[in-house]
């Protein structure tokens, strides 16, 4: 039964996916140690230590056998993580007590099992980044034509288009994808260093033998699925790498933030609004609201997530001469809630991306309201071209906008600048050519093809790397 009695976080409970939340669990956390183990007593009879194959079966088959009781009861006795979950190991494993943790340091199965939850956790992340990815190209492609109002200032601008604005999100997704996957690519093991990095315990046990040294190294890593170990460390692998990679997933939420904030804010101007399902309820006390909650969670998760970085400095900075263990405590924090919180994002987000709703009648209305005043440009060539003198035309257009725009603001009427031109004998001349001139579409310049250009040039080399990993809808459970 679940008890409800102690603090379980909500980034488990309420937001990240199973399988992120199951990647940081002790039951994933210990096993791995237990790999580790037998990895290194692999390794180390390989090399010709006196290690028989029977003490590897004996450990592999109780790797995933955790006594999570006895361990914790040792751990109360020893104040001490490693040495607890070594006693506990070692007791159903009697053969191979005497070889478990050989030459190893706590470091060797913590910072390991912490690489490995890294790189397991950024192999969940890519595809679903990826899945937003393709779901937004989607909707850019799908929206690419269709004229909106442009903004700058929070003010009205010149006229994009709705797939345009969507390909903004988009670029700096992609831009995450190729962050995060770098450092995906870029992760070493810690390998197997000792007590301060030095590799002195196991010099002693190859009797001096730095070739083998060398090569238990090579060996162990290659075993934990890794090509690349870390040539230097200290008794830890260097937290500069926790920063880089949480700022990777900073770099990931700031992009979230921005791309949900402007949904909120064009769900306010009712043009363009996220999933909103028949029984879902806005408020609990005004029921007509339809507030973009989804929106608004991951605008929250995603301040939490770039708040991570800071943490991740502060820790790197003050790793004093090879290791304190003031880094301790806190990585258990920082790097398991960062990967959960990302994993979080990025689920609520391909939910948005798979519901958006755009309005095609409301934008069009808005373009309505300020699209006069861009034309008056297009207008006053089209009345030089025909003869008409540039600054008699442009006083003309001043004085009519200016009326125009007084009946907007202090009466709270449309925007009848066209209809002020359509009646002055001044402009009698393209009077038939208005509509050609005010068309949305004349005012959207490249948009359309920029969109295309950029997915088919930029996005689609993403989606290559994840066939296969595309498929499938999100439907959030709460």
């Amino acid at each position: 039964m679940t008890d409800h009695s102690v603090y379980c976080s909500p980034l488990g409970t309420r937001y990240a996916s199973k399988e992120m939340s199951y990647n940081f669990s002790d039951q994933k956390k210990f096993t791995t140690w237990r790999k580790l183990w037998v990895w290194l007593a692999t390794a180390e009879m390989e090399l010709g230590l006196p290690i028989t194959p029977e003490q590897i079966a004996e450990m592999e088959a109780q790797v995933n056998d955790v006594d999570f009781t006895a361990a914790a009861a040792a751990e109360r006795e020893t104040r001490h993580d490693v040495m607890a979950h070594i006693r506990t190991f070692a007791a159903a494993c009697p053969a191979a007590a005497p070889i478990i943790h050989l030459g190893a340091t706590s470091c060797y199965v913590g910072d390991n099992t912490d690489l490995l939850c890294m790189r397991d956790g950024l192999s969940l992340l890519l595809p679903k980044l990826a899945c937003v990815i393709s779901r937004l190209a989607n909707f850019a492609t799908e929206y690419k034509d269709l004229p909106t109002l442009g903004f700058t200032h929070m003010q009205p601008a010149q006229v994009t288009t709705v797939g345009k604005r969507a390909c903004l999100w988009l670029q700096d997704l992609v831009m995450d994808e190729l962050a995060i996957r770098r450092v995906k690519e870029d992760l070493k093991f810690r390998g197997v260093k000792g007590t301060t990095g030095t590799q002195a315990s196991y010099m002693q046990l190859f009797e001096g033998d730095s070739s083998k040294v060398q090569r238990l190294d090579q060996r162990v890593a290659e075993l934990a699925g890794f090509s690349r170990v870390f040539t230097i460390t200290g008794q830890t692998y260097t937290r500069k790498l926790d920063v880089i990679l949480l700022n990777a997933l900073a770099s990931l939420g700031a992009s979230v933030h921005k791309m949900c904030t402007d949904l909120r804010l064009l769900a306010n101007l009712k043009e363009l609004e996220e999933p909103f399902e028949s029984g879902q309820v806005g408020s609990s006390a005004m029921a007509y609201k339809r507030n973009p909650m989804r929106s608004e969670r991951c605008c929250a998760l995603a301040r939490f997530l770039m708040s991570l970085p800071s943490n991740a400095l502060a820790t790197a900075s003050t790793q004093w001469m090879e290791r304190t263990l003031d880094d301790s405590a806190n990585r258990r924090l920082v790097l398991s809630e960062g990967f959960l919180c990302a994993d979080g994002l990025l689920v609520t987000l391909q939910n948005i991306c798979e519901g958006l709703v755009v309005y095609p009648a409301v934008i069009a209305k808005h373009l309505a309201q300020e699209l006069p005043f861009m034309a008056t440009e297009n207008i006053l060539m089209a009345v030089v071209k025909l003869g008409g003198d540039r600054q008699e035309c442009h006083e003309e257009l001043r004085r009519l906008s200016q009326a125009a725009g007084e009946h907007v603001k202090k009466d709270g009427g449309d925007n009848d600048l066209i209809s002020r031109i359509r009646e002055s004998s001044y402009f009698a001349a393209i009077k038939d050519r208005l509509d050609e001139l005010t068309e949305p579409s004349g005012f959207v310049g490249r948009a359309p093809q920029q969109v295309t250009e950029f997915v088919q040039e930029e996005v689609e080399a993403v989606l290559q790397r994840y066939q296969g990993q595309l498929a499938g809808r999100v439907t959030l459970s709460i």
